[in-house]
């Protein structure tokens, strides 16, 4: 089955529970990055990380996540909106380190010190909410869950994980998001956190069995119901009209010493690497708006 997630709800309406896969997004994303062994794991868990927090989501809501740390990394910005599109980028794709006791060391490529910052668009028009944490495990779902816990006051625990397969490529990828809500019972929320304590590794459920399995072992004998399931694709958005518009916003000077100095512009999306180029007459259309959207 295609990269999906499932949202469902425990009967009481005390636990929220997300599972998904993420393993073609994965692979596409890391492809168009050129990512590194490491880099690519990095990816795969926020992309994973991105579709949970999709989830969440309703309509054409959208939501930021940038880990920036003091590593080789230097950061990684997951994006998702509510319609199932993901899509991520890191600083510097080919950022490796070696493993720790047989785990991928993810925190020695993001680095120790540094922050994660959630942006949601809830399209209503209005400023985008900002939230931030320090990072404090550079686990990319470890601090998820505290930034969840912390920043929206909902207690949470996020579970992610990704593979690769002999040719270096992501085999399979997913995770958990678990959020104890106002009307969670104690009882069963003793129960869920025994389970996730007790989990196999993630990959291996994933493989087994998809999201499907994975919800079957965090719930166990807890009613519920699934609210939705929901296909996960890769989307970016950039346009040649964005970036007219942003290289509009630089103002008319710059554009017009890009213009001279540098024979044009070429821009690059960080998402999806497709390049844009503007002709050294555009620069000057562009520039002439400008100066007559701002006169002296």
């Amino acid at each position: 089955m295609n990269d999906h997630y499932i949202r469902a709800l425990s009967e009481s309406g005390g636990i929220r529970v997300l599972v998904c896969s993420a393993g073609e997004l994965a692979r596409q994303v890391c492809a168009l990055q050129q990512a590194s062994a490491t880099a690519s794991i990095a990816l795969g868990r926020g992309l994973a990380a991105g579709g949970l927090m999709g989830g969440l989501l309703k309509g054409r809501q959208r939501v930021a996540m940038k880990f920036e740390g003091n590593g080789p990394m230097m950061k990684m910005i997951i994006e998702a909106e509510g319609d199932g599109a993901v899509r991520g980028c890191v600083g510097n794709p080919l950022a490796e380190a070696e493993p720790v006791n047989g785990r991928w060391n993810v925190p020695g490529i993001l680095g120790r010190a540094g922050f994660l910052t959630v942006s949601k668009d809830l399209g209503m028009g209005g400023e985008p909410y900002h939230g931030m944490v320090q990072l404090q495990s550079s686990e990319i779902g470890d601090d998820l869950a505290l930034y969840l816990t912390e920043s929206e006051q909902v207690p949470s625990a996020v579970g992610l994980g990704a593979s690769l397969d002999n040719d270096g490529r992501i085999a399979i990828c997913g995770g958990f998001l678990v959020q104890a809500l106002p009307k969670a019972d104690e009882t069963e929320i003793t129960a869920m956190m025994e389970r996730i304590g007790t989990l196999p590794p993630l990959t291996g459920v994933l493989g087994d069995g998809g999201p499907e399995k994975l919800l079957q072992l965090l719930m166990g004998e807890i009613p519920h119901t699934i609210l939705e399931t929901r296909e996960l694709t890769f989307r970016c958005g950039c346009s040649r009209e964005k970036v007219e518009r942003a290289l509009h916003s630089l103002g008319a000077e710059e554009l017009h010493d890009m213009r001279l100095n540098d024979g044009g512009a070429e821009v690059t999306c960080e998402f999806c690497r497709q390049s844009y180029r503007f002709e050294p007459d555009e620069l000057e259309r562009l520039a002439a708006l400008s100066t007559a959207d701002n006169p002296q």
